[in-house]
């Protein structure tokens, strides 16, 4: 297929900044595929908090200008690179990364990081799940050693990490507490595994997590924002708890004499760093969740290609979240 034949649309950043630097360009060639890679036909593209910090040049890790972001996708095979025995034209995958990125109505991603869809997902509930339930099991099992019978406090449930994180936790036998902004975000994460939800907005509502752990305290904490929640989390902690921090928009002051007395722990965990194993490991949970049906990716706010900008600007400045936010093709 003479893939450098075709243009395609594609949103490209070639300065950092605010969401106005995300320009929809529609004479893009689509890319081909070398060994190793695919070429899909993105369905849908999943919006990650990470990728409005990236955008504006405040995260450690720039890309070299132009670039197009996105990770997440979902679609159909378009081509496979000569290599690739794993997968054929046509078949239905979702991936954890792009390597020409996923804003766009084609991506080329590695091999590695392609899986196939189950047939009992769409392709936006596939480009709601790939990040979201890789963050979360790395966090749970890979970061925190997490083992059933503990209490684990998702800091922020309601967004598309944070539902995914509740449905793992319950699936796997753990007591689970969420936090949302809204009364919709609350019964959202209550629906979707958690045993009590928390409404952190209210003032004391870090008093109603402390009555509902029975004073053991919290094993494991899922912190969505660290920059505000760090101090309330080592309030929370049980003897030998951990913190794992998922996400993070600014500084925060502690004092770490709060951790001596528990033995707690904070951890830092990011995607990018995990191994093949862990990756393998991982993907083989989501394939069971999937099939056996405690796996339900929950959507939220949907956008066109051509509404990045409105997308980057929501995901920051909503009142709360609800669900995975998705860019559709």
């Amino acid at each position: 297929m003479a893939t450098l034949k075709l243009m395609m649309r594609a949103i490209r950043v070639s300065e950092f900044g605010g969401p106005g630097v995300l320009k929809l360009l529609s004479d893009i060639p689509v890319p081909t595929p070398s060994e190793n890679q695919v070429l899909i036909k993105v369905h849908a593209c999943g919006v990650n908090p990470v990728e409005t910090y990236i955008r504006a040049g405040t995260y450690s890790r720039k890309p070299t200008l132009p670039y197009t972001p996105g990770t997440d996708i979902a679609g159909i095979i378009e081509d496979v690179g000569q290599q690739v025995t794993k997968f054929k034209k046509d078949d239905r995958v979702f991936t954890t990364g792009t390597i020409t990125g996923g804003y766009a109505e084609y991506s080329v991603a590695s091999v590695d990081t392609v899986y196939p869809l189950p047939d009992n997902l769409t392709f936006k509930q596939g480009a709601a799940v790939g990040i979201p339930f890789f963050t979360a099991y790395r966090a749970l099992f890979h970061k925190a050693h997490g083992k059933p019978g503990e209490t684990v406090l998702v800091h922020g449930a309601s967004g598309g990490v944070g539902i995914v994180a509740c449905q793992l936790a319950r699936a796997y036998g753990f007591k689970v507490f969420g936090t949302a902004g809204t009364p919709e975000g609350l019964k959202l994460v209550l629906n979707n595994g958690a045993h009590q939800v928390f409404n952190h907005r209210e003032e004391n509502y870090i008093e109603k997590i402390k009555k509902a752990s029975a004073d053991h305290g919290v094993d494991v904490i899922i912190e969505m924002l660290s920059n505000i929640n760090l101090n309330k989390d080592l309030q929370l902690l049980g003897f030998g708890g951990r913190i794992i921090v998922l996400g993070c928009r600014g500084c925060i002051e502690i004092n770490p004499r709060e951790t001596m007395a528990k033995e707690a722990s904070i951890i830092g965990t990011t995607l990018f760093n995990a191994t093949k194993e862990e990756r393998e490991e991982t993907a083989a949970a989501f394939f069971a969740g999937a099939e056996v049906g405690w796996l339900k990716p929950v959507i939220g706010p949907e956008y066109p290609l051509e509404k990045a900008a409105q997308a980057h600007e929501d995901i920051i400045n909503s009142s709360g979240a609800s669900g995975k936010m998705v860019l559709t093709m």
